[in-house]
């Protein structure tokens, strides 16, 4: 059996129905294959992570009607961001970051991943023009001049004129083609869960690197059950992120308040306690015959930024526009060449910068611990540079 479309997607996560719901809105017959069943899909479970939106990000997300779906209750704003070097830090070590007196009086947004799916899997079911295959993987991938096609584990087959891989940073797509990449293997893994307690969070996040470990709290919105809820990120070896996922409870609330230095107060497990490995990727290409790589498909950034969905939604508006202004052929050379060029030009940079700071503020010899200390100290001062990461934590526009 066999079936057309014009656009296939590969992977059914946030930055893949985004990507169908921007093709589709512009015209074009798209197609997601998704393996993980439909209920799963329709209705994801929680999985630790939050996501920090930009204003961008938020205004895409409103644009499409996804917005609406989120439950007010579950947003939280953050005011500011906060970020510590040393093992007892002190004013002289911190960086900190607001948002601006004119304007939004928020950096940006903080909203649960498993969320943002929900919505935007309720949009892409309501938009014309999308089809959602779930349960069923891809067995094969092939491209030729005219067309691109798959065939999946049921043996259908699907041709269009564009394949897109959204199908994560260790994407079997993007294997199949032959694309490598660039992964840094950060030999950590991160453990990520909510956390309640007492001191409140002032709807400002922590980036906290500490020795031995790095830590990070994220502001979530009060769910009206007392104290303050945070999202714990916790880095560190992965045998001793197990022995954290295995703890009891009580061991587990004891240890994590002895880690924070009990300045939150005592700390309380909220959730299921959820584990993934510390890779950054960065494909070689992000697009060959027929093909677009999108999402961490195409970059997959350390978290110590908090941006990865943020790019990756930026990365399908970009292929989108490019598209949208080629010769009407989905999988037009041209239009490809100029998504990649685009892309990396907003990637590349940012994905350098952050490995090297990754790398620096979790090397713990002396002379390195004291230059990071300093440095934090330098740029607290430096008002110009505060403002321009600030712009680019807040990103308020509303097109590339």
């Amino acid at each position: 059996m066999s079936t057309d479309t014009e656009v296939i997607i590969a992977g059914g996560g946030p930055v893949g129905l985004a990507a169908a719901i921007s093709l589709a809105r512009d015209g074009r017959e798209v197609t997601v294959i998704e393996r993980v069943p439909e209920a799963i899909l329709a209705k994801p479970a929680f999985d630790g992570r939050e996501i920090a939106l930009t204003h961008h990000a938020s205004n895409w997300l409103k644009s499409v009607g996804a917005w609406e779906y989120i439950p007010t209750s579950a947003i939280s704003p953050m005011h500011a961001a906060r970020i510590e070097s040393g093992h007892a830090p002190d004013r002289r070590n911190v960086l900190t970051f607001h948002a601006p007196e004119q304007g939004p009086d928020a950096l940006g947004h903080l909203v649960a991943n498993h969320l943002i799916r929900s919505a935007l899997y309720r949009v892409a079911r309501e938009t014309p023009r999308v089809t959602i295959r779930t349960g069923q993987g891809i067995n094969a991938a092939k491209s030729s001049r005219r067309a691109a096609s798959i065939i999946l584990e049921n043996d259908l087959r699907l041709s269009g004129q564009l394949l897109i891989a959204a199908d994560g940073r260790f994407s079997r797509i993007r294997q199949m083609k032959g694309i490598g990449a660039v992964i840094h293997d950060f030999k950590r893994n991160i453990l990520v869960c909510r956390m309640r307690h007492t001191v409140p969070h002032e709807r400002t996040a922590l980036q906290w690197f500490d020795e031995g470990q790095t830590i990070a709290l994220l502001p979530v919105a009060d769910d009206g059950h007392g104290g303050a809820l945070s999202s714990l990120v916790l880095t560190l070896p992965p045998d001793e992120i197990e022995r954290l996922r295995n703890l009891d409870e009580a061991t587990f609330n004891a240890d994590i308040t002895r880690r924070t230095q009990g300045r939150a107060g005592p700390m309380t497990l909220e959730s299921a306690r959820c584990v993934y490995p510390l890779k950054a990727v960065y494909a070689h290409r992000f697009r060959a015959e027929r093909l677009a790589l999108i999402g961490d498909a195409a970059v997959g950034m350390h978290p110590i930024t908090a941006h990865g969905f943020n790019l990756g939604l930026k990365g399908q508006e970009t292929l989108a526009r490019a598209i949208a202004d080629g010769s009407g052929d989905a999988g037009d050379p041209d239009a490809l060449r100029r998504f990649e060029r685009q892309h990396r030009i907003a990637t590349a940079p940012l994905f350098a910068a952050t490995n090297g700071i990754a790398t620096v503020y979790t090397h713990d010899a002396a002379p390195v611990l004291a230059l990071r200390r300093a440095g934090l100290g330098v740029a607290q001062g430096l008002m110009p540079f505060k403002r321009f990461v600030t712009g680019l934590l807040m990103d308020r526009n509303r097109s590339i």
